[in-house]
């Protein structure tokens, strides 16, 4: 990617290439490392002869919320993150106990999430940050043991078989074994998702990019030759007004892209809920990855499109992107926010694995249902929290 920006002209190409395919299609091999560490570790206490005994120790409580034993370990994935713990649901031999597992998997909140918690904390004094952290997690936990009873009692109300498990003898698997069971599984993720993370991320960064008006890049450059010519004394002054005229045009040109236009056209259902149309834009680019919400955010509020290289300048940029949604948002509001990026829609990669895993129609239900199941709990949350402040 770096050598890509260094030695490429700038222009649509390269942005395609950066931005679109490295950047968004190589999304897909973030999860590598989770998944190999999942079926390193799921193969090994298969091997060793633990993988049943946990599912029988946890069943008679998995069971008091519909759920099987053996879907104990697929949410516990599901907090690192949601597509390992997808495919971790093979583990479950009952299709209805499976699907019912991916179904409320998406509630327990992956690492991805994270970020925008922590910027929502802040908003809140420093000893109620880890309360409001814990409980984001519990809130998503309990909405998982809520839909899950409600599935089961409407669309998997079917009675279980008992719970029967052969135990088998505590062995010691061959690290050949393991490594081979480990690599098969990795290989079926990457021809089985990779293709399709990498169009969905591709039609992203289109919908980011287009439409070019050439007119205002022309205009935006003619301003930057002016304040090179006019402060060409004093450099500091210059690359502070270029910065600032590059923040303007980033989040211009994000406002007007295709995406944008679309959150714009969205802003009556983020209204009721207290949000602008860019923190709309926001969720709408966080369907991709949800790691992509906090940096739209960035753009579209402080024009700034530029990755932290250090821990203390991603704390620069998190404390400038607070102060300036304070302007515009409560704590309340904030909170609200973060319960939305918690139960809408799982993210492309995870759609995609529960198309896969199971087929395109359930990963469209997920999608449609997590999300109305998201603005309707934020809805009536935000007017029942109002009450009390």
């Amino acid at each position: 990617n770096e050598l890509i920006s260094d030695y490429m002209q700038d222009g649509m190409f390269k942005d395609l290439l950066t931005d679109g395919i490295i950047n968004g299609g190589g999304g897909g091999m973030v999860f590598m490392p989770n998944i190999l560490i999942l079926f390193f570790f799921i193969s090994f206490m298969e091997d060793t002869g633990y993988m049943a005994r946990g599912a029988f120790i946890v069943d008679k409580l998995m069971h008091k919320i519909g759920l099987h034993g053996k879907s104990f370990i697929p949410l516990i994935m599901g907090i690192g993150c949601n597509v390992p713990a997808i495919m971790a649901t093979r583990v479950l031999e009952n299709r209805n106990n499976r699907l019912l597992t991916i179904l409320i998997n998406p509630f327990m909140s992956c690492s991805a999430r994270l970020p925008v918690y922590l910027l929502v904390a802040a908003f809140f004094p420093g000893h109620y940050q880890p309360v409001i952290l814990l409980g984001i997690y519990l809130f998503g936990v309990m909405m998982a043991i809520v839909m899950g009873k409600l599935f089961k009692k409407t669309l998997f109300n079917k009675e279980d078989a008992p719970f029967v498990m052969e135990l088998p003898p505590y062995r010691m698997p061959t690290p050949r074994t393991t490594l081979r069971h480990m690599w098969d599984k990795t290989k079926q993720y990457l021809k089985k998702m990779g293709g399709i993370i990498m169009i969905a991320s591709v039609i992203i960064w289109a919908l980011n990019y287009f439409p070019v008006d050439e007119k205002k890049q022309q205009a935006y450059e003619v301003q930057r030759e002016e304040i090179m010519q006019q402060f060409s004394a004093d450099q500091a002054a210059c690359d502070t007004l270029l910065l600032g005229l590059h923040r303007q045009e980033v989040a211009e040109r994000q406002a007007t892209s295709y995406i944008g236009r679309i959150g714009q056209g969205m802003a009556p259902l983020w209204t009721p809920l207290g949000f602008d149309w860019r923190a709309g834009v926001g969720i709408l680019t966080g369907v991709a990855a949800k790691e992509i919400v906090l940096s739209t955010m960035y753009i579209l509020y402080l024009g700034d499109d530029t990755e932290a290289e250090t821990k203390e300048e991603a704390r620069k940029k998190q404390a400038a992107l607070k102060r300036e949604l304070e302007k515009y948002y409560t704590p309340l509001t904030a909170f609200i926010f973060m319960i939305f990026v918690l139960l809408y829609t799982p993210c492309f990669a995870a759609v995609i694995a529960i198309s896969r895993e199971v087929n395109w129609k359930w990963g469209l239900f997920v999608m449609c249902y997590t999300t109305i199941l998201a603005w309707v709990t934020c809805y009536l949350l935000k007017n029942f929290l109002q009450w009390f402040t």
